[in-house]
């Protein structure tokens, strides 16, 4: 087959869809063409900047004719951040995008057939929901530092004052935090070289209760000064927990183990639908509580528990799900395999008054199995809620065995749901409803949530 385009050449074709990262997808005498920026409907002018044997890459050089779902970005670094990937499409084009998405991968990779996908739950304000932020530290061009974001696949940090998405009270933080590292001139973190000292600002905001929580993420275990920075931050209203992260490792990844008190608590609390949590650090919680609610109260009602039912809660971590399907069920038994969440998943069920919840450490493919041997616990419903990578190949072979006569899976990744479910599938179960919930405004991500029930023959 003779490849109709060549690199470094200039092209117009018509964008047909969205690709699972936004991207632009359109054809150019049937070979495919991925353009980042283009929406669906747009004809458009590209450079050719990549060929391979059955796809290309171009670089948007141009909108000939523009869509009239598209919508000026709201945000001056829209274009260099990696954060947002959506903002020049209109809200309403983002909750359909993301309810075909949703549904071309169950489809696609699921291999499920004449499936309804009910339309993305979306949000009234679609903006500065999110009550946790991770701000890299890095270099400007001029020297100065950098506090902000990735740009988009790299690691080069996007400097920015104002986030949309962000709490507004972030802006204050990273403000106060930027004239402190200038003014006591602390080095930044290199993460090619491994010197430097200050890695990253994280923050979290409790929605209901207002408190502000500040982690700065060190390569060490002192910050110079660190005195003046808490007396500084403490001034903000709300201001709860201020404290140091040490993370001396070679990694991407954000956070280490250690936890260094500066001021107040090294905790914050928050509530979900009258539940009340403590939240650390390190604690797993939903970035978008709003959202968080709706996903939650969904999942507990395509359960549809009548009181009697035992539930098992897989991938429980700090207990939010767990205590949500508490109110409804009988009993409720929550796995995790990281012991400080478990530690926490049981302080937030006391804290509840919650006595009908318990909950194991350890992996759910050798807890459940023992949970039934020692105290006969089989579950009606299993509940999972995994990490983006989906459900482990023995967690999903511990569901079958246990062959509860309802699955409710929620899922912040179309892709690996798809996966996982044609698995419970073949295991015969079968697909009841699917419910997508947008908790990432502006990105490409969609949460999903979806009820599984077993096949009666």
């Amino acid at each position: 087959m003779t490849i109709p385009v060549e690199k470094n050449k200039i092209y117009e074709l018509t964008v047909e869809a969205l690709g699972s990262g936004g991207e632009g997808i359109g054809r150019i005498d049937g070979f495919t063409v991925f353009v980042e920026g283009p929406l669906p409907e747009e004809k458009v002018r590209v450079l050719m900047v990549k060929v391979k044997k059955s796809y290309g890459y171009g670089k948007l050089l141009e909108i000939l004719q523009a869509s009239p779902q598209r919508r000026e970005p709201f945000c001056a670094v829209a274009k260099q951040c990696g954060g947002c990937q959506l903002q020049h499409l209109s809200y309403e084009g983002q909750l359909a995008y993301k309810t075909r998405k949703v549904k071309d991968d169950l489809e696609r990779i699921g291999g499920f057939r004449n499936i309804e996908v009910k339309p993305a739950i979306g949000m009234d304000e679609p903006y500065r929901y999110r009550n946790k932020a991770q701000f890299p530290v890095g270099r400007r061009a001029d020297g100065g530092y950098a506090i902000g974001f990735y740009a988009k696949r790299s690691h080069r940090v996007v400097d920015t004052s104002v986030c949309q998405l962000q709490n507004a009270c972030n802006d204050e933080i990273v403000r106060i935090i930027r004239t402190f590292l200038e003014e006591f001139r602390v080095p930044f973190y290199d993460e090619e070289r491994h010197t430097g000292l200050v890695r990253h600002i994280l923050t979290r905001i409790g929605r209901k209760s207002g408190e502000i929580m500040v982690c700065i993420v060190i390569n060490g275990r002192k910050l110079p000064h660190s005195h003046i920075l808490a007396e500084r931050l403490c001034r903000i209203e709300g201001m709860t927990s201020i404290v140091l992260n040490v993370n001396r490792e070679r990694t991407n990844v954000i956070l280490g183990q250690e936890v260094i008190t500066l001021w107040g608590k090294d905790t914050i609390s928050d509530a979900l639908d009258g539940i009340w949590f403590e939240i650390s650090p390190l604690s797993f919680y939903q970035v978008n509580p709003l959202q968080t609610e709706v996903l939650y109260r969904k999942a507990v009602e395509l359960a549809e528990l009548m009181g009697e039912e035992t539930v098992l809660d897989l991938y429980c971590g700090i207990g939010t799900i767990s205590l949500f399907f508490a109110r409804k069920a009988k009993k409720v038994f929550g796995v995790e395999i990281v012991p400080e969440a478990i530690a926490d998943a049981r302080k937030n069920a006391a804290r509840n008054g919650v006595m009908n919840a318990e909950f194991a450490v350890g992996a759910a493919e050798e807890v459940v199995p023992r949970l039934y041997a020692e105290q006969g616990i089989a579950a009606d419903v299993v509940v999972v809620d995994p990490p983006r990578k989906g459900c482990d190949q023995r967690l999903l072979d511990t569901i079958l065995q246990i062959s509860p006569e309802k699955i409710v899976y929620v899922s912040c990744n179309s892709a690996t749901l798809a996966r996982d479910l044609a698995v419970l599938r073949e295991g015969g179960y079968e697909l009841r409803e699917v419910q997508p919930v947008d908790q990432f405004p502006m990105t490409f991500h969609v949460e999903c949530v979806v009820l599984m029930s077993r096949v009666r023959n």
